[in-house]
């Protein structure tokens, strides 16, 4: 009775031993496990939010109908010249208009130029870092930079399309209490590739605009 009393008792130490030991190894994997997890290379920096990859492609985007407005605006105006005839009191007389006669109309080419540039260069930009899956904007800094290249082109192409639609709109009605007639209809295509110029301007100015608001709001969500 002895004997099988201190074998029971053996047995059951000994049983108690072997689950202690499987206890303390299960414990050594699963701390492991946790340390692999959270240890892992760049799993943590590579993640990036949902809500922020729609916000970069949605820039993307703008920046890609940026670049295509800005250039069917330089487009437009570069390719903006015609010969007619025009009749003032009677007598036939030869006009020839083109972009460059006019100073608004070049200064509407550039800045549809940098335009063009700016948004390019975003592009470029936003379709590499995508790639990568990381920010569109890296840093507050770079944020900030980006707002404020956006703010100003766009008023620049605002401010562009106004200074053209004055020449166009006088080129169209003519000068009261003169003999000048409206130099559109012997002009049209001119005044039509004009027109057209300004519409995406100012379209050009308005998606300027949408991006600003965009980078805001991405400043605001990074505070």
């Amino acid at each position: 009775m002895v004997s099988g009393r201190k074998t029971s008792s053996l047995e059951t130490e000994m049983a108690e031993a072997k689950v202690v030991v499987v206890m303390e190894e299960n414990g050594a994997h699963t701390h492991h496990g946790v340390e692999a997890v959270v240890g892992s290379p760049d799993h943590a920096h590579r993640k990036v939010p949902v809500s922020v990859r729609k916000a970069d492609v949605a820039q993307a985007i703008l920046r890609v109908l940026s670049v295509a407005t800005s250039v069917i605006a330089l487009l437009f105006m570069v390719t903006a010249k015609e010969a007619s005839t025009v009749f003032v009191y009677g007598f036939p007389l030869p006009v020839f208009s083109k972009w460059s006669f006019s100073d608004s109309f070049e200064y509407l080419v550039g800045v549809s130029a940098a335009v063009a540039a700016h948004s390019l260069l975003q592009l470029l930009l936003s379709a590499l870092r995508l790639l990568r899956k990381s920010s569109v904007a890296p840093s507050r800094n770079h944020a900030w930079l980006i707002f404020a290249c956006d703010q100003v082109f766009a008023y620049a192409m605002m401010s562009a399309g106004s200074a053209a639609s004055g020449v166009s709109n006088l080129n169209r009605t003519g000068i009261r209490h003169t003999a000048l007639p409206d130099f559109c209809k012997p002009l049209r295509v001119f005044c039509d590739h004009v027109a057209i110029s300004i519409a995406f301007a100012f379209f050009t100015s308005f998606l300027l605009a949408i991006s600003a608001v965009q980078d805001v709001i991405g400043l605001a969500n990074n505070c």
